[in-house]
């Protein structure tokens, strides 16, 4: 089977051509060397992928025939991604949260103007 339809049954990508597209651009390594979406997997091979900043690492069991349904993907792959990765995206997004609250955005004319008088109210 195709890596990337492979990695679309066992639901890391939404679609496909999602896949396809990871493939291109090197986010997915099959043993260690990045593959292009035709690639053929087997049992036993080793496959690295970089999805929203964690690197996932799994080994493959065995093909599906079709896309899987949630419950029964670790019949096909063993998820060896180590724990550490997916702290610190927790750590990423505390820092995201930290320089600007979400919602917030850009300031307003009154924000900007109470701004100038502030910082003109210094300079005298």
């Amino acid at each position: 089977m195709r890596v990337d339809k492979y990695l679309w049954c066992l639901r890391y990508y939404k679609t496909r051509s999602i896949a396809t597209r990871a493939c291109k651009k090197g986010a997915i390594k099959v043993n260690g060397d990045t593959v292009k979406p035709s690639r053929d997997v087997f049992p036993g091979d080793s496959i690295t992928l970089r999805k929203e900043q964690i690197n996932y690492s799994l080994e493959v069991i065995n093909v599906p025939e079709s896309r899987l349904g949630a419950k029964l993907v670790d019949l096909y792959r063993k998820d060896t991604t180590p724990k550490e990765a997916f702290q610190n995206k927790e750590l990423l997004q505390f820092a995201k949260d930290h320089y600007r609250k979400k919602g917030v955005g850009r300031p307003t004319k009154k924000d900007r103007r109470d701004l100038e008088d502030f910082t003109e109210g210094e300079e005298e």
